[in-house]
């Protein structure tokens, strides 16, 4: 009809500005505030922490150059594993007519008789070593950790749990009567000559010592008045025992661990000397079988030796001192004073 009003078709909303809107607008001010600040405050405990960290670092220069040389280490291994172009000079077991040339910048710990690189293999088996050194280690931290904490809660004579505990401990003595290192060689040479057969070696003799630790420290934990006073406000003992008694034994656990790692390395390439688990030279190079192999040449060309025993000698330093940091950073009256020392040391020198 002519002279009549229509209205104008309307366009299809934009739902995914409508959407964009509403999310915008749903969150209130003060909930966007509060997320600010808790994000924040979260930024500024940890440049605490990892100040405090550097602090204590810096007041024990052994742990500082502990924890430099674990960072290399590690850094190496990886590399060595992922990228071993970066980290190695030669590929491992690359035969040359470089025979028995002392340390040079070609070659910075000398050559072989067959003209083998030494660095490059001493490189090539730091990831086994590093490997098994932490599975070990990690495989016994948890395992006696936990049957260590069981034996040091539940150690009540006359019930079910006191049971348990004479029993685990019983056990744990059994194998710490015999040498561990002994014992390891023996278990090692029955399994036979296999990588696996010599971790499950160390692991056998190594779980009792964790054992012995955990159940020390939850004996002179579980009786403090903050454990009596969950207890008597009915809290159960699984939450006791994982809400208080583990986050105060895990430390001297930690800084054990740490150190234990470098041991493990020492056991591990006694075995794989003695035993000639991976003889060398193999795909896979390792410290042990190296000093086994090269152990005639000591007296006439001392480099293709004191290559793989210094680097044992290096990395269970390294994690003897990061290990020693730890304990200094994790205890807190000694966090406090190393702090203390860090700043007085560092306000001394600011001032000169």
């Amino acid at each position: 009809m002519a002279g009549s009003w229509e209205p104008a078709p309307r366009s299809a909303p934009d739902e995914g500005a409508d959407a964009r809107g509403s999310s915008d607008d749903a969150t209130p001010p003060a909930l966007r505030s509060a997320r600010a600040d808790a994000a924040g405050a979260m930024a500024s405990k940890a440049r605490r922490a990892v100040v405090s960290f550097l602090r204590i670092l810096w007041a024990n220069p052994l742990s500082f150059v502990g924890f430099v040389l674990v960072v290399v280490i590690a850094v190496m291994a990886f590399l060595a594993v992922v990228a071993p172009g970066l980290v190695l000079l030669y590929p491992p077991n690359q035969l040359s007519t470089a025979y028995h040339q002392a340390p040079s910048w070609a070659h910075p710990l000398g050559t072989d008789e067959l003209g083998r690189d030494i660095y490059s293999n001493v490189v090539a088996a730091l990831p086994i070593d590093l490997a098994i050194g932490f599975s070990v280690a990690g495989i016994s931290l948890v395992a006696g950790g936990a049957l260590g904490l069981v034996a040091g809660y539940w150690d009540r004579p006359g019930t079910l749990g006191g049971a348990v505990s004479v029993t685990i401990m019983r056990l744990a003595d059994i194998f710490l009567s015999f040498p561990s290192l002994v014992l390891a060689l023996a278990i090692a040479a029955s399994i036979g000559r296999t990588v696996d057969g010599a971790i499950v070696a160390v692991l056998v003799t190594w779980w009792p010592y964790y054992v012995r630790l955990a159940r020390g420290e939850v004996l002179s934990v579980k009786h403090q008045p903050y454990v009596m006073a969950a207890r008597a406000a009915g809290v159960r003992e699984g939450r006791i025992l994982l809400r208080h008694v583990l986050r105060n034994v895990l430390e001297p656990l930690v800084v054990y661990f740490t150190m234990d790692v470098g041991t493990v390395i020492v056991v591990i390439s006694t075995i794989f000397y003695v035993v000639q688990v991976l003889p060398y030279p193999s795909a896979t190079p390792e410290w042990g079988s190296m000093i086994q192999y090269y152990q005639s040449f000591l007296s006439t060309y001392p480099w293709t030796v004191l290559a793989p025993g210094v680097a044992i000698f290096v990395t269970v330093l390294a994690f003897s001192l990061l290990g020693d940091g730890l304990r200094d950073i994790l205890d807190p009256r000694s966090r406090r004073a190393q702090a203390e020392a860090g700043s007085a040391t560092l306000v001394a020198r600011a001032e000169e």
